[in-house]
């Protein structure tokens, strides 16, 4: 095949990527609250439940333990990293037809980049400065989105 041919090919597969790339819908910012609400309910609440009752002897043991909530926000994170890198969905933004992926490829993103983006939420989300960003974005990127290059977007095709 002659360089030149080859040259046009790429241009029409570069042009077609873009193409699809621009007919991204971005998710609401009301189903993602209400896929991290389904989350806390359906991953989070189980871990708190086993460490509590299974782990420690009660609520008490539970309250006066410095370790067991961090050893269950950890543990909610590796899962949470391990879902979107693996489906690019937790239970929740799979309820609510949305994928959290790259935001220049839109493909899955790696388990670090998720777990990464579990902590940029934890600090967004503790200062509520970065939870307020979406309102003022088109792409409703989030402090933690903008900080691990990540969109979310909806997936009704």
């Amino acid at each position: 095949m002659r360089f030149r041919d080859l040259k046009k090919k790429k241009q029409l597969q570069d042009k077609k990527s873009k193409d699809e790339l621009s007919n991204v819908h971005y998710a609401r910012y009301t189903d993602r609250i209400k896929a991290f609400i389904t989350d806390m309910f359906m991953i989070y609440a189980p871990i708190l439940y086993i460490i509590t009752y299974v782990f420690l002897d009660g609520k008490e043991d539970f309250q006066s333990s410095q370790i067991a909530p961090l050893i269950g926000v950890s543990l909610y994170g590796i899962i949470y990293a391990i879902l979107l890198s693996k489906l690019a969905q937790t239970p929740g933004k799979k309820a609510y037809i949305i994928k959290v992926v790259d935001d220049k490829t839109h493909k899955k993103i790696s388990f670090f980049r998720a777990f990464w983006r579990f902590v940029a939420f934890l600090f967004s989300a503790t200062t509520l400065l970065g939870l307020l960003v979406p309102f003022y974005r088109k792409d409703n990127k989030a402090l933690h989105d903008i900080l691990a290059s990540t969109v979310v977007i909806s997936d009704e095709n």
